[in-house]
């Protein structure tokens, strides 16, 4: 009897041993998007350009350097079949999609990209593909058996927008068009465990019901993370990030001395009223686009780069990194056609962004959107913006001279003033609102205090 007693204490005692574990496994799984993304850095992948082969088996030997380099979250770039018709140069753009449920035979298999998914998994990142509900190639399936699909002009010709002379318009209005992408996205969350999607063109052309039913039923599958190629408040009714598309232009006029600190300071201020706190802004300073057609970094920054990418990490939003941004890409990648980057690294680049992405994940002040703290400015110089972010007992000071000459910093909040050491050079630094600080071209700062 006694033994009968002892077992069922014994079963009684490891029960409640495994419904502790369960709640606690539950409460750490029970994070949801865009909670689980706050903290994270998005690195955009270009298969085509990132390795000689241009593959994604190629791709993925690179997987353990981004998790090393601290990157949570890839957004891969379309990897469908590019349409042969009307094809611009010899491999076409990305953006011009044959079909919505396979793989560019170019970049690989399936199969290839499915453990691509795997291994990112394996390795604590996420994965989000880019996805096109804007238009396809001309020679997608769907312009014959389905022309209904598509926008026409009056006389019922299927039309493509302005020099986009590879691609072909749809039209959302029509019910069977959203139901038939809807589908077609389902395919890539059920077959190949996506995390979500980089939308293109997320805004134009597309009504906003067509998200609205497209979340709805994606989202019934797996818990998603949705980020809009698009500036718009409205956007976050669907959506859990949005492009800053303003600030980055913002940016370059400051960098060609077109605006100031203030520029940026009046346009957060905007910004947060626009948006609230809980819209993720994706804060970048390139991309595919940008690189391609506007300018490397360091034609549209100069000596302002790291500034830019240090404010992008550190004052407001979400950032993200383009494929070589990190190895100091330096080249306008040719858009149609093979062109490699070069990750020599020749300025040595790597540990810079580095030190970011851990910057972003380790202070939960920085996180973003309502995770995070708002940016209070802290001096009132025109050609510096200085901020303090604080979040319970984590603090973060940002100071940047957004010019190419020498700045005097004061500042304008007391309880700022004190002792600091800079998280990149571990200098000591001295912040009173009675001795102005001297800056350097185009100098930024950290400050962390927990």
């Amino acid at each position: 009897m006694k033994k009968n007693f002892f077992l069922f204490l014994l079963f009684a005692f490891v029960l409640s041993a495994c419904n502790q574990n369960t709640t606690k496994e539950q409460s750490v799984s029970s994070k949801a998007f865009p909670e689980k993304a706050a903290s994270l850095t998005i690195y955009e992948v270009n298969i085509r350009q990132y390795t000689p082969e241009g593959t994604i088996n190629a791709f993925i030997k690179d997987l353990p350097r981004l998790k090393d380099l601290g990157i949570g979250m890839l957004w891969i770039m379309p990897v469908q079949p590019i349409g042969i018709k009307n094809r611009k140069e010899p491999l076409g753009s990305y953006y011009s999609i044959r079909d919505y449920k396979k793989v560019n035979e170019n970049f690989g298999t399936e199969a290839d990209f499915k453990n691509l998914v795997t291994k990112a998994h394996e390795l604590g990142m996420y994965v989000i593909l880019d996805w096109v509900p804007n238009h396809t190639a001309w020679d997608n399936a769907w312009i014959t058996e389905h022309p209904e699909y598509y926008a026409h002009d009056a006389q019922g010709n299927i039309v493509h927008e302005a020099d986009w002379t590879d691609i072909a318009l749809l039209d959302h209005t029509n019910p069977a068009t959203r139901s038939a992408m809807i589908d077609a996205m389902k395919y890539w969350v059920t077959e190949m465990d996506v995390d979500g999607f980089r939308c293109d063109h997320a805004g134009h052309e597309i009504p906003l019901y067509f998200w609205e039913e497209a979340t709805e039923e994606l989202d019934k599958l797996k818990d998603l993370f949705w980020l809009a190629e698009w500036d718009g408040a409205r956007m976050h009714l669907e959506f859990d990030a949005t492009y800053a598309w303003e600030l980055l232009h913002l940016g370059e006029n400051v960098a060609q001395g077109k605006g100031n600190a203030n520029t940026i300071a009046n346009w957060i201020e905007k910004d947060l009223k626009e948006y609230g706190r809980k819209a993720f802004r994706l804060t970048i300073s390139t991309n595919h686009d940008e690189n391609s057609w506007s300018g490397t970094e360091f034609e549209k920054y100069g000596a302002g780069y790291k500034t830019i990418a240090a404010f992008n990490f550190s004052a407001y939003g979400m950032p993200m990194i383009y494929s070589g941004q990190e190895a100091g890409l330096n080249k306008r990648l040719r858009f149609f056609a093979k062109d490699t980057i070069d990750w020599s690294d020749p300025l040595k680049l790597q540990p810079f962004y580095k030190q970011l992405v851990a910057l972003k994940k380790d202070n939960p002040a920085l996180w973003a959107g309502a995770y995070g703290a708002m940016p209070v400015r802290i001096n009132a110089d025109s050609a510096i913006y200085a901020f303090k972010r604080i979040k319970e007992n984590d603090k973060v000071i940002g100071i940047m001279n957004f010019s190419g000459k020498q700045q005097q910093l004061n500042i304008t909040d007391k309880t700022v003033a004190g002792n600091y050491t800079d998280y990149f050079t571990n200098k000591q630094y001295d912040l009173s609102t009675d001795k102005p600080l001297s800056l350097n071209p185009w100098q930024y700062l950290i400050f962390v205090q927990k």
